[in-house]
């Protein structure tokens, strides 16, 4: 027997024209709509069966509307039961799914971005809460195993950030349910798409210590990259970083306060004299004055290469150095992770594999000079 603080829902006949009977929910005691904040107690079905059956269709007909009128009343009660009011919500079905993804988007990093430009190329534009269903997320999977990358069509995205985004749609999925827009958690019914290990090249002790030496073809591009070693700091922060952001800590101490552009969470880096160093003479505005995106391209790779590395090194991998040379000198892993705020120490593991026990004793910690 249901508490009496918990409405009982039963299923009624209401008798209307042309020899038609209304199949409706009664609920009592009433419950509150959460989105009108109105009591209300009945709950039309827009299912109808004949009032007087005469053949026998009709018959069948009627056996077959009140079998689904009374399947959704159980599915009420439930619903009742664990307070789930959303299908009160008539137009739920019919909001905009897309552009609730778009908002979203707009509160996270970039690859929150580019997942939802891929869904909105999958769906090609259009997309209601009520289409979002188990066989459309694993469509979307399909498709993102095969798609061809935003930026350049006829390169295919590759199986790590076909899962990355995957992953980040399903992080979507699980927002919507929690806000009680998705009426069951399609998350249980999706298998992820499984991460290739890729080996990541990194530059060794020496091999930065050579770099530091070899003079740099274009002179705005050294010291973000050097600077990028010594702090793990990532491309588009030393983009941003600006002098306002570099200032004293609690401990009276120079430090970095920044917004991380990845992930938008606040951090904060200690700064040692030679990381300031790098930085130059204190000013106004951004600390790296000249330095872009388009030097880190054929620029870096003659710098590399004067310096005697062959090895395949882009910008991204100075953060690798960073994060595996201070493993290698014995930094803890919890502190590392969080010098490179990742969100979790589980990705920072990745960084432990690329470090060869045998050599872990001939690594000093990282230095220019």
């Amino acid at each position: 027997m249901l508490p009496s603080t918990i409405s009982k829902v039963t299923l009624r006949l209401r008798p209307i024209k042309n020899n038609r009977i209304s199949l409706y929910l009664d609920y009592y005691p009433p419950i509150r709509n959460p989105k009108t904040m109105k009591m209300t107690r009945r709950e039309y079905l827009g299912l109808y069966i004949f009032e007087k059956p005469k053949a026998k269709f009709e018959k069948e007909f009627n056996d077959t509307i009140l079998t689904k009128a009374e399947l959704i009343r159980c599915k009420r009660q439930e619903a009742v039961i664990n307070e789930e009011f959303g299908f009160l919500d008539r137009d739920l079905p019919k909001k905009d799914f897309l552009e609730f993804f778009k908002e979203k988007a707009k509160e996270h990093y970039q690859k929150w971005d580019i997942t939802y430009q891929h869904f909105k190329k999958f769906v090609q534009g259009k997309c209601t809460f009520g289409e979002v269903d188990v066989n459309l997320c694993k469509r979307f999977k399909e498709y993102l195993l095969t798609a061809k990358q935003l930026r350049h069509p006829k390169q295919r995205v590759s199986i790590n950030s076909a899962a990355g985004y995957f992953s980040t749609f399903r992080a979507l999925l699980k927002i919507a349910y929690k806000e009680r827009l998705l009426k069951e958690n399609i998350n249980d019914y999706l298998e992820q798409i499984d991460y290739e290990e890729v080996k990541k090249n990194f530059l060794t002790s020496e091999e930065v210590k050579r770099l530091a030496a070899t003079p740099c073809p274009v002179p705005e591009l050294r010291n973000p990259s050097l600077f990028s070693i010594l702090t793990g700091l990532r491309r588009s922060d030393i983009l941003n970083l600006k002098w306002e952001d570099i200032r004293p800590d609690a401990d009276g101490e120079m430090a970095m306060f920044i917004r991380i552009q990845k992930t938008q969470k606040e951090s904060v880096h200690p700064l040692s004299s030679e990381m300031l160093t790098l930085c130059g003479d204190r000013s106004t505005g951004k600390v790296f004055k000249g330095f872009n995106t388009s030097m880190t391209q054929k620029p870096l790779k003659d710098w590399l290469k004067a310096a005697g590395i062959t090895k395949r090194i882009t910008f991204h991998r100075f953060r690798d150095t960073f994060a595996t040379l201070q493993l290698a000198a014995g930094t803890d892993i919890y502190r590392v992770s969080k010098m490179l705020d990742h969100a979790n120490v589980t990705t920072t593991q990745i960084y432990a594999k690329l470090v060869d026990s045998s050599k872990k004793e001939t690594l000093d910690k990282i230095k220019l000079q």
